[in-house]
């Protein structure tokens, strides 16, 4: 069962969010052709710890990085280093915060330069796939609500959602109940009550579903060698319209 946050605990969680938030803002712009991966994360901790905050997934069940960074076909979980972006290229950056003793967690998908137009729309769909899980992330609605709502947007729309990985409750613990699948499961889930904090996360595959974990034991790959799309933003379940915690 997940556990309720109270309004003092929200408060801290909205701390920890709004580092997050501003990361991702400065990552956007500090991102472009030529630049290295571990160049990031390196401009990550130092962001982070700037901030008050306290870089999650470094050291997180041996995670060597401040920060995942997935290219291209690369899911979730791509470890930072020596890879220099090109033009073409799409980012996923995924970033977890500590602070105060809660956390948040959002991730974006960053075109480097010029990318073709299917590429493109995998990012806007895979975006458009998680307000469309957001929206039904409010109270009385169940976590089936959510899946439904994002594996609807983008089969519709001709891509696939990754299983292997889902979504996750978050607060005292990076990874918190409930699960938060981006496709039907059986039954309807969780049911959802105010003050619930849930990070809402679409992997979004260009062809197939099917992914592989590399050698490093961390990085996500499609099966296919097809580009995949990560869009992600932890949020706050309310009686009425949920409120986006990981924005500026």
């Amino acid at each position: 069962m997940h556990e309720l946050k109270n309004k003092t605990e929200i408060g801290y969680i909205k701390q920890a969010c709004r580092i997050v938030a501003e990361l991702l803002a400065y990552m956007r712009e500090m991102v472009k052709a030529g630049m290295t991966t571990s160049t990031l994360d390196n401009l990550a901790e130092e962001f982070i710890r700037r901030h008050g905050g306290t870089p999650a997934f470094k050291n997180y069940n041996g995670f060597p990085a401040s920060i995942c960074t997935s290219v291209n076909e690369e899911v979730i979980h791509g470890i930072p280093g020596d890879y220099r972006l090109s033009e073409g290229d799409i980012l996923s950056i995924d970033v977890g915060v500590k602070k105060a003793g809660y956390y948040g967690d959002a991730a974006i998908t960053i075109p480097i330069g010029q990318i073709g137009p299917e590429v493109q729309r995998l990012l806007t769909v895979t975006e458009e796939s998680l307000y469309a899980g957001i929206r039904q992330a409010v109270q009385h609605n169940h976590v089936s609500d959510i899946s439904c709502s994002i594996q609807e947007h983008v089969e519709k729309n001709g891509f696939s959602v990754v299983r292997d990985f889902v979504g996750h409750g978050i607060g005292k613990k990076l990874h918190e109940e409930p699960p938060i699948p981006n496709y039907k499961t059986p039954g309807r889930g969780l049911k959802l009550i105010s003050g619930m904090t849930l990070a809402i996360e679409p992997m979004v595959n260009m062809q197939g579903y099917e992914v592989v974990i590399q050698k490093d034991n961390w990085t996500v790959v499609t099966k296919d060698g097809k580009p995949s799309a990560h869009f992600e933003h932890t949020v706050l379940v309310k009686d009425g319209e949920p409120e986006i915690l990981t924005v500026i």
